[in-house]
């Protein structure tokens, strides 16, 4: 490992040691930095629209940094966008400087900069790309961010013990899931380390972590760590190990089960998490996603209400948090993200379209996305069950279930799969091994199998490809 306070090419980041303030802006936080990539940011003019477009971790927060300090308008771009999402991102935005990588399109060309709304100084434009493959922007702010990384420390009581928050991150600093980890660290007075998950993949380890350091994950990368016996030893010494970006199933829970687990719930628009289980609570057997982080006010509501569902209920997940971006960036400015103001003097309650309820102890549980719901001969089948159910017959390595239009159905349930031995996997073979797992109409009623699942590069799945490819495939059947 690299000496604490040095950024070498494995990202390492020293926030240093004060106390944090109560409330720190980023003059406060750039006043204890001490790192050799400080000397690498700029003094730009202030409230300048910056676009950083950098995948190399000492030069990206060399960047931000430059736009911090100038109380820039900050845009996150993601490197590896091809020409089409790049054209998506100057249809909406047009930044005065550029730093990092020179993109693949001209904004200025796409409408004249001085008829079109501009992000505020201040504001921080996050991308996300749902599962539509659609590219928009979340506006957070310093004070949004802030919020997020102090009720995470206050979650796992790092604040009030005095300890800080070291980050092992190998998920992009671009994106909110590697941005977080680096406010807690600042924010703590902790260490960052950024590595290629390729490279910790191949057991290449940077730091021997105590229960001051955290990684985030997905579960896919959490498969792929613990089948070496060696990274699966070195996982057990976090403080937590983030598990969140999709549901994890029944199968990898139960090889992970020792390992100290926070299943985690959150999104772009919250700054990342909104609740998380603690590790201990996971060992002992629990599987929900934990009880709200203390910035966080969560509810179950009703279908076509702000009524609150009882205990056991599965209805709309509500959330009112600080940490809420201000809305989507859009050609015309900010929008709301269609939260309902059910009483004027509070703060309007945000609806991410999961569907969840909450049990005895205050524990979230996430059924899945509402929108995604499946509806086939009047029954409501949640793609999230399925794929987990499939990915439990160890038969897939990894699977998409969606619903396709079906004239007598209303409805097929439908899946893009892939099979885990070399030999391919029929669907009969799937359909015999979920029949005790799965009630008959939850079953899939078309398949296809693939090399991969169409995914971006956080991992989600992109939706609309995969109904394409099973949709072409369905015609092809029936022709």
């Amino acid at each position: 490992m690299a000496a604490v306070g040095t950024m070498t090419q494995a990202g390492i980041s020293a926030g240093g040691c004060s106390r944090p303030q109560p409330n720190p802006q980023p003059k406060d936080i750039w006043a204890t930095l001490d790192e050799p990539w400080c000397e690498q940011s700029q003094s730009i003019a202030a409230g300048l629209a910056v676009l950083i477009n950098e995948a190399e971790p000492t030069r990206f927060l060399a960047h931000l940094w430059t736009g911090l300090r100038a109380n820039a308008a900050l845009i996150l771009a993601n490197p590896s966008w091809r020409h089409q999402e790049w054209q998506q991102v100057a249809q909406q935005l047009c930044p005065d400087i550029v730093l990092g990588e020179t993109p693949p399109v001209s904004f200025k060309s796409s409408k004249n900069n001085a008829s079109r709304n501009r992000p505020q100084p201040g504001q921080i434009l996050i991308a996300t790309g749902g599962t539509s493959g659609q590219i928009k922007f979340v506006v957070h702010t310093w004070s949004t961010l802030t919020a997020a990384a102090q009720g995470f420390l206050d979650h796992f009581s790092q604040r009030s013990i005095h300890k800080p928050v070291n980050s092992y991150c190998v998920l992009p600093l671009y994106h909110v899931s590697g941005l977080m980890q680096a406010m807690r660290v600042w924010l703590s007075g902790g260490q960052l380390v950024t590595q290629q998950f390729k490279q910790l993949e191949t057991g290449q380890r940077r730091v021997e972590p105590d229960d001051t350091w955290f990684i985030s994950l997905v579960p896919t990368q959490l498969q792929r760590l613990i089948e070496d016996a060696t990274t699966c030893q070195w996982l057990s010494q976090f403080r937590a190990i983030l598990l969140g970006g999709a549901p994890a199933w029944p199968s990898l829970m139960t090889q992970a089960a020792r390992l100290p687990i926070a299943l985690t719930y959150g999104m772009s628009e919250t700054a990342a998490q909104v609740a998380t289980l603690l590790p201990q609570d996971f060992q002992s057997g629990v599987r929900s996603q934990g009880s709200p982080l203390p910035h966080v006010t969560l509810a179950i509501h009703q279908p076509e209400s702000a009524q609150p569902q009882p205990l056991g209920s599965v209805g709309r997940i509500a959330l009112r948090t600080p940490s809420l971006a201000m809305g989507y960036w859009l050609d015309a400015g900010i929008i709301d993200m269609g939260a309902i103001d059910d009483r004027q003097d509070a703060q309007p309650w945000f609806y991410p379209d999961d569907l969840g309820y909450l049990d005895q102890r205050g524990h979230l549980h996430v059924v899945g996305r509402n929108s995604q719901k499946i509806i086939t001969g009047g029954e409501n089948v949640f793609p999230a069950e399925v794929e987990a159910a499939l990915l439990s017959t160890g038969l897939v390595q990894d699977v998409c279930v969606v619903g396709l239009p079906d004239p007598v159905w209303g409805q097929a349930v439908a899946a893009l799969y892939v099979s885990e031995a070399e030999a391919q996997v029929t669907p009969l073979q799937l359909k015999t091994a979920l029949k005790t797992s799965l009630s008959a109409y939850k079953h899939p009623k078309h398949w296809r199998l693939v090399d991969h699942i169409p995914r971006n590069a956080q991992g989600k799945v992109n939706r609309s490809r995969v109904v394409a490819q099973l949709s072409a495939a369905t015609e092809l059947a029936q022709d």
